[in-house]
């Protein structure tokens, strides 16, 4: 039987509260139709998109944890600025409507260490009800609940934010898009009306890099059968299709630790404490900041770069030509905060 949406706010959680149990109900069901403001439209990029970019020292402690004032002010600050507003609730109030069902979309392959820190996706949930999205409408997910432990969430269904993953259920058919086909999850179909992508700051061995657009391989039931030649035209492909394309509002890189080489699995002799965040509504623009920062560490510990070891991110320059986002350096406003 499909379980359904809770349609009723509840309680408002605290950021502490859902830290600590990180409420999560069954998959969401159908979203109902609203007659409330509309949701923002999906628009082409702007010229000169914005990529935020803030960095603090002593984000990360000496026992990896985080330090909550640094996370807010830093993490708030890229949330803020991408969104074109002052704090990082007006930003969200902004993308998203208390109707919407928001998809948070984590990638929690490499596990404990370099996956989303349930600090980071739990503050963005936060700020989200503080926009006027209630909790029992907002969804943390990645492909299994088994990766979603090993990376430090606690699956919970029940009401509130809920925290769960796919877990093969997945839609019946086989849909085709671009070069490939493959059945999406359900609740990302019948379900979610808007998504966030919340990534990792990460070198990948087949595709170069993997930050806000490879996420969404986790979304489909065969990503293993998607990483012939650098993963390109498959990364592309997938977010242009509508039922990424059409609900993205936001994409969120969490940089506290970064790798440089060796992954996707963790590999701890090339992460380091980065100490910071990423954020644009333009996810191929930051993919292309990403690349940069992730060449400079390669550079700074004696590797070579991506292009001279032939595995250069092709599908970020693809993505662009697709109109998707804006690659070129030149046509990108880092905003370092």
């Amino acid at each position: 039987m499909r379980r359904g949406v809770t349609t009723d706010s509840g309680r408002r959680q605290t950021l502490g509260g859902l830290l600590a149990g990180l409420a999560a109900a069954s998959p969401v069901g159908r979203a109902v139709a609203c007659l409330a403001a509309p949701a923002p439209s999906p628009s082409s990029a702007p010229a000169r998109p914005v990529v935020a970019v803030a960095r603090r020292e002593g984000l990360l402690g000496p026992d990896a944890s985080l330090d909550r004032a640094k996370l807010h002010e830093a993490l708030g600050g890229v949330v803020a600025r991408a969104g074109g507003e002052g704090t990082p609730v007006e930003a969200l109030r902004r993308l998203f409507r208390p109707h919407d069902v928001v998809g948070i979309k984590i990638n929690c392959l490499a596990g404990r260490g370099l996956s989303p820190r349930p600090e980071v996706a739990g503050q963005l949930a936060a700020w989200l009800q503080e926009a006027g999205v209630p909790a029992s409408r907002i969804v943390i997910w990645d492909r299994t609940d088994r990766e979603l432990r090993q990376a430090g969430y606690q699956v919970q269904r029940g009401t509130g934010v809920k925290v769960l993953g796919t877990d093969r259920d997945y839609e019946r058919g086989i849909r085709e898009w671009g070069p490939a086909a493959s059945r999406f999850a359900r609740m990302l179909v019948e379900d979610m009306t808007a998504l966030i992508s919340l990534g990792v700051l990460k070198e990948h061995g087949l595709a170069g890099v993997t930050l806000g657009m490879k996420n969404w391989f986790g979304a489909v039931h065969n990503p293993n059968k998607l990483h012939e030649d650098g993963c390109n035209p498959f990364v592309p492909h997938i977010v242009a299709h509508p039922l990424v394309r059409d609900k993205m509002r936001l994409t969120v890189v969490d940089g506290t630790t970064g790798q440089c080489h060796g992954g996707p699995a963790r590999s701890p002799r090339w992460t380091w404490p980065y100490q910071g965040f990423l954020a644009s509504t333009d996810t191929v623009a930051l993919d292309a900041v990403g690349w940069e920062i992730l060449e400079a560490r390669r550079k700074e510990v004696g590797l070579r770069s991506l292009t001279e070891e032939g595995r250069e991110p092709r599908y970020i320059r693809q993505a662009a030509e697709m109109g998707l986002g804006v690659a070129d350096p030149k046509r990108i406003e880092v905003a370092r905060l």
